[in-house]
């Protein structure tokens, strides 16, 4: 049984977010390595380490469970993720959603939340407008540069 995605790429974020250069983590008789280095001078012959790729992101993409999705023409009405985290529609579980489609925002009204290590960042409107797409669902990871919302003045 492989080891949990979602666990390897935490461990991910929490290199490059502390700088740590290697970490190593066994569960049971799984391991995984993670270093920001490379080893040229390793023996060929010692066992290599599971290696992880992350994807990277496309700027401009939109993600292909786009909700309410409409063609993007001009990218200064996107609002984009400004960290990776998982993304939070309303304050808190069956509460409101903070933006509806077709909902006014003015600057500086709050969009979602951005949960990154355990700490939730507040996405606010960089202008005023109306929402015209919501890209994202409630719950589900942004990379960085991801396209969430747009809004058309």
């Amino acid at each position: 049984m492989a080891m949990d995605m979602r666990k390897i790429r935490k461990l991910i974020e929490l290199i490059n977010e502390t700088g740590i250069a290697e970490i190593e983590i066994r569960e049971g008789e799984e391991s995984v390595r993670i270093s920001r280095e490379s080893r040229i001078s390793s023996p060929l012959y010692a066992p290599q380490p599971m290696q992880v790729t992350m994807p990277q992101p496309i700027a401009n993409s939109i993600p292909p469970t786009s909700v309410g999705a409409a063609p993007i023409v001009d990218t200064n009405n996107v609002i984009k993720a400004p960290m990776v985290g998982t993304v939070y529609l309303s304050p808190s579980p069956g509460a409101k959603r903070f933006i509806e489609l077709g909902q006014m925002v003015k600057t500086g009204d709050t969009l979602c939340l951005i949960e990154a290590m355990k700490m939730f960042n507040q996405i606010e409107a960089d202008k005023s407008g109306k929402i015209t797409a919501i890209l994202v669902e409630n719950g589900t990871p942004v990379e960085f540069n991801q396209p969430l919302f747009t809004i058309e003045e």
